[in-house]
């Protein structure tokens, strides 16, 4: 299963195509659309979430409900399109142009892909970088990952997504249980945090950051139930399932790090402190008296919940911009400020619980691979029965 997105921020519109999708698989816009909308909501979002409202429209493969099998498309407007359609035309424009060249960026923003980017493609006006590489592409990210996710749940696998730290501030861990609850005290916070009090002083931390010009970055964590065991592989280093999740982690926007269970605390205790002891009974088959690892051993799922934790790193837009080079006259000046927010951690916690989400399904679909979504819920089934025997 696979997925390519196509667009540009301020682009007519954004675009992913799907493909590997099992038959007979229902899915309506509003499976996804709910999720476009909680990855516009957070505390410290910007004036752009005022603007566009997303909606994701299918095209393609899917008839009365159902995916056929074939490539299903997903199309997401840019409502603000209109204010942008010639400075993001696709028509060739003359190089005289003074409104153009006037808005031609040539500023580089620290901790962005413009330079980068720039020096890669050839780029001299770097509009042409921070169009595409902008965070605004998560959207069909999202979208696509919506998707995977309403095949998880038709396989009896949950995803919940919540913020453990905003600049510097951390919530206290909760236990797992019932992950319905979780979900719903996560919806209901502005910061999609489940300590109450440390989401307070959240929202504080990012009024004042928003006073002072600047932005902060956080931990956000991303919880799964429900995924039978033994799924990914230790034969290849490419076929590692945690791997795979990590690699997706670190490829979201201003995402630095990844862990899954205790992650780097592994490094500060003793063994003892950080496998976890195997157990079995009649009824449930195998199980861990602990979850530090995160749900994996070896690269493969153990059946416990997966836990895995990305760091995003503040918003490097700022409104005290830092300084830069002008790539044209090579003079410093202060970078260029696009539309930004104070503080997205709430919104890459979405961002992150879909990029695991494509994974998961992903990883299954390429072990269990089945035509007809009723065959593949029979082979999972059988897989969870074998393992409950082995």
């Amino acid at each position: 299963m696979r997925y390519l997105t196509a667009g540009e921020s301020h682009g007519p519109q954004l675009t992913a195509i799907i493909e590997g999708l099992p038959s007979g698989m229902p899915i309506a816009e509003e499976d996804i659309n709910k999720h476009l909308a909680r990855r516009q909501k957070g505390y410290g979002r910007g004036r752009r979430m005022q603007i566009e409202k997303d909606t994701a429209e299918i095209t393609s493969g899917v008839r009365h409900g159902r995916t056929l099998g074939s490539p299903v498309a997903l199309n997401v407007k840019n409502r603000d399109w209109t204010h942008w359609t010639h400075v993001m035309g696709i028509e060739p424009i003359d190089e005289k142009d003074e409104e153009e060249i006037k808005r031609k960026i040539t500023r580089p923003r620290p901790g962005h892909a413009d330079l980068n980017g720039g020096i890669k493609y050839g780029h001299r006006d770097l509009r042409n970088v921070l169009e595409r590489s902008s965070a605004r592409e998560t959207t069909v990210r999202v979208a696509a990952g919506a998707v995977a996710t309403k095949l998880l749940q038709l396989l009896g696998i949950e995803l919940i997504s919540h913020v453990v730290e905003i600049g510097g501030i951390k919530a206290k861990s909760v236990d797992i249980t019932d992950i319905q609850t979780l979900r719903e005290k996560a919806e209901e916070s502005p910061v999609r945090c489940l300590d109450e009090e440390a989401g307070i002083q959240m929202m504080a931390a990012i009024d004042e950051a928003k006073k002072n010009g600047d932005t902060l970055g956080g931990v956000v964590e991303v919880i799964a139930t429900g995924m039978p065991s033994g799924v990914g592989s230790y034969v290849h280093y490419d076929r590692k399932l945690d791997a795979k999740i990590a690699g997706a982690v670190l490829s979201i926007n201003a995402f630095k790090g990844v862990e899954f269970g205790i992650g780097f605390e592994a490094a500060r205790v003793p063994g003892s402190k950080v496998h976890d002891e195997i157990l079995w009974d009649e009824e449930t088959g195998y199980s861990r008296k602990t979850n530090r690892l995160g749900g994996f051993e070896g690269g493969m799922t153990t059946g416990m919940p997966i836990v895995v934790r990305g760091v995003m790193k503040p918003i490097p837009t700022l409104y005290k911009p830092l300084n830069s080079v002008d790539i044209e006259t090579k003079e410093p000046f202060a970078a260029s400020i696009e539309r930004s927010d104070a503080c997205a951690v709430p919104a890459a916690a979405v961002v992150c619980e879909h990029a695991v989400a494509w994974e998961l399904a992903s990883a299954i679909m390429d072990q269990f691979y089945a035509d007809r979504l009723d065959t593949l819920i029979d082979v999972i089934n059988e897989q969870r029965k074998y393992a409950r025997e082995f």
